[in-house]
Order: C-alpha cells, then structure tokens, then sequence
C-alpha cells in the first residue's frame, strides 16, 4: 500500500481528521520551462501537523496546503486548478482535495424535555451526540436511546476530557436554565474551538447569565459569540419545532447564510397561538 493511503489509514483508524489532494489532471505546458506534477501525486494534510508528501513544487505545495486547510475546516471535498507553482485562474493542474472526517459532534447538556427531540433531529443530520447532565436519574439511555452516549457529570468537569475534539464543525447546546449549571458550562465552552455554542432560555434568563459571565470576567464580545436565547425565529413551541430551530441555526452559522436568530431579534421568544 501506498505511505499515503497508510497514514490515512491510519487517521481513519484513530479517528482524526485527514485529507488527501492528489493530482487527477495535468494539461501539457506550452512552455517547455515550466515543469508539471505527474498525474497521482498526492500530499497528505493533518490539522497541526507537518504535510506529509509533495506535488513536486514548494510554492503550488503552498497554495494546495493553504486550500487543503480550508477544506479540512469547512468538511468539504473539492477539486481545485492550479498554475504549475500554484497560480491562481490556471487550469493546468487539477488537484482533488479529499476530506476525511469523523461525524460532527454535538454536546447536549441537560437532560431536560427538549433535548430527546434535539437528539433526534441531530442524528438525522449525521452528528455523534452526546448528552451530559450530573443527574444520574434524569441521565439515562432510556430516556436518550439514540444518543451515541450519556454521560452523568457536571458540563464543566466533561468538557475537558473532550475539548481537544471539538472544532468549528462541532456543536455545543445549553438546554438547562439554572444559572449554578449554565454558568459553569458556558464558561468551559467558551473555552474550546466549538463552531456554535447555544444556550436555552428567555432574554431575562440570559441576561442573568450574561451578568455572572461577566463577574467571572468574561468580556462582552465574548458573551456574544453565545447563540441566545437558542435557535432560529420560526416561532417554534414544541420540542421537535425547537429542535428543528437549533439545528437551522447551527446550518446558517456553518454556511454563512443569514437566518433570522432570536439572538438578534426582540420581544417574546414565544409568540401567541394565532
């Protein structure tokens, strides 16, 4: 087996992120100076570690690693065309950036009403979920069967043990609304490199939190990156329609495309029946 496809292996096996960019096409130059990458060659790219390879050039090893770190963040494979030292709006060089992944993680904490639904739309999306809640009779499987786990623990101890796991593709949603739990467990999180952190409850329940935030001397800016009260504005009020706004807005923060969160909104996070 190729030492690429065994370090792959490898990171499959281990379960950490990989991708692989392998040149698929090489149009011949025109000019006889510049030298083009044989078709098959490959370039290995873990996040925080050296490359492993080479497309045969130093600068297009550059660009094609630059690319590679942005596929690896976004968990996209994608083809992309190059000049022979990796100049862009060239088409002499096609590279297939291919990203391998373990599934998006999602951290629930509190087993609460709402978080059975949020496991089950979180699932369907293709997410490890994982529910933590320091209340052994509230935290069980049978109550969370389609969690990947249930941890009994305070958020603030369990959120260490995992921290070095989460990255910006990875969720973190607060459902409880008991400032002794939020707190704690906002502040962990705050803390790692989770893409969306989400925390339930009313305006005032979250400008409580915000206040002990700030005392334990957490700066506004941060407190803002915390997506509350939780989920999209789609007037949602049973657990499921909750559910499907949490998960609505954590695809609108992945994507970039804006979504009406009640984060930014007013008023009532509950609408009356029309």
């Amino acid at each position: 087996m190729d030492a690429s496809f065994r370090l792959v292996r490898d990171c499959l096996r281990a379960g950490t992120s990989v991708a692989l960019a392998t040149v698929v096409e090489v149009v011949p130059s025109e000019t006889p100076t510049e030298v083009l990458p044989p078709l098959g060659a490959k370039l290995v790219v873990r996040p925080e570690t050296e490359p492993v390879g080479s497309l045969g050039d130093d600068d297009l090893d550059r660009v094609v690693i630059r690319d590679v770190e942005g596929a690896l963040e976004s968990g996209q494979s994608v083809a992309r065309h190059y000049g022979p030292r990796g100049e862009a709006r060239r088409t002499d060089i096609t590279v297939f950036i291919e990203v391998f992944a373990p599934p998006r993680r999602m951290l629930i904490f509190g087993a609460v009403d709402f978080t059975a639904a949020l496991v089950r739309i979180a699932k369907v999306l293709g997410y490890h979920v994982t529910v933590c809640d320091p209340r052994p009779a509230f935290s069980t499987n049978a109550r969370f069967p389609e969690a990947d786990e249930v941890v009994v623990d305070w958020p603030h101890r369990f959120l260490p043990k995992v921290a070095d796991r989460l990255g910006p593709l990875d969720a973190i949603c607060v459902l409880t609304h008991d400032h002794k739990f939020d707190v704690p467990a906002l502040l962990a999180a705050l803390d790692t490199k989770v893409g969306y952190l989400g925390a339930m409850g009313s305006r005032a329940t979250h400008e409580g939190r915000s206040r002990l935030l700030r005392a334990e001397g957490v700066e506004p800016v941060r407190i803002q990156q915390i997506m509350a009260p939780i989920g999209i504005d789609i007037g949602a009020r049973t657990p499921e329609e909750t559910a499907v706004s949490i998960c609505a807005e954590i695809i609108s923060r992945q994507t970039g495309v804006s979504a009406p969160s009640l984060r930014d909104s007013s008023g009532p996070i509950h609408r009356a029946a029309g």
